[in-house]
């Protein structure tokens, strides 16, 4: 299957999840689930666009920083959830400017601790998941998909990380195949290609150690064994990501019922 991204002015990395094959010879329903990076100084015309669209309700997975540094465009008639998912060791998959700091002054700890960026990249995502503290953000998550009935968007800075790990929950208790969740995941680094290439010139540019830029580099990827590493961890100890799901973030039967019934058609 060949994800296409949503053209929606200003807005990178967006794409609906609808036609996606899932349970029971279902697909996901066009028009209800949008997976974005953030919504900042959108123009009328995506604003527009986004209404039309039937948008009803967006999660901003992004830090109070974040959202301060770069504030979401506000629509009318549209609900929105402050869900920030932050941990301390899962800091810079963020994207925040100031990570770029901590990143610099512990880039020697990182490298002693985790060997090499990648092995970094997938802790961060494992992070995110078995960290106490980012367990309720991810039922609040759910919990606003679970609720709303119109079309929901949830966002991070990219629209990769944060969103690509909460985008493999939802589409493997959805029943979507793990090789097409894979796929969704990396169809990131072809939409955010160009941004991409602008920021590995901006990391090869500046004049810090290499280790640092390794780090800078892999925050940018986007590469299967970060999500496939997360999937791992995630099936070493539960069996599968819906065992997860019911263990962890408390999602009942019911409820992935219920997801299945307003989510597939």
């Amino acid at each position: 299957m060949s994800f296409k991204r949503l053209k929606f002015k200003k807005i990178n990395n967006a794409r609906d999840l609808g036609g996606l094959p899932a349970a029971d010879g279902k697909r996901i329903k066009y028009g209800k689930l949008i997976r974005s990076a953030r919504l900042y100084k959108l123009p009328a015309s995506t604003v527009k666009r986004l209404k039309d669209y039937g948008l009803t309700a967006v999660i901003d997975l992004r830090t109070d920083n974040e959202r301060r540094e770069k504030p979401r465009t506000e629509i009318a008639g549209v609900k929105y959830y402050d869900v920030p998912i932050l941990t301390t060791s899962a800091a810079a998959i963020t994207g925040d400017k100031s990570m770029a700091q901590i990143i610099f002054s512990e880039s020697k700890h990182l490298k002693e601790q985790y060997g090499t960026a990648d092995n970094y990249m997938r802790a961060m995502y494992t992070d995110v998941l078995f960290n106490e503290a980012s367990v309720p953000k991810l039922r609040k998550f759910f919990d606003v998909l679970l609720a709303e009935e119109g079309c929901v968007l949830w966002l991070c800075n990219q629209g990769k990380d944060r969103t690509g790990i909460l985008a493999m929950l939802l589409e493997s208790l959805l029943g979507v195949d793990e090789q097409l969740i894979i796929s969704d995941y990396v169809a990131s680094g072809r939409f955010l290609r160009h941004k991409r290439r602008l920021q590995k010139t901006a990391i090869f540019i500046v004049p810090c150690p290499l280790r640092i830029k390794l780090i800078l580099n892999a925050l940018i990827n986007v590469k299967p064994r970060y999500i496939t590493g997360a999937i791992d961890a995630i099936k070493e100890k539960y069996g599968s990501v819906t065992e997860y799901c019911k263990q962890v973030i408390k999602i009942t039967d019911e409820e992935i019922s219920a997801l299945r019934n307003k989510y597939l058609e």
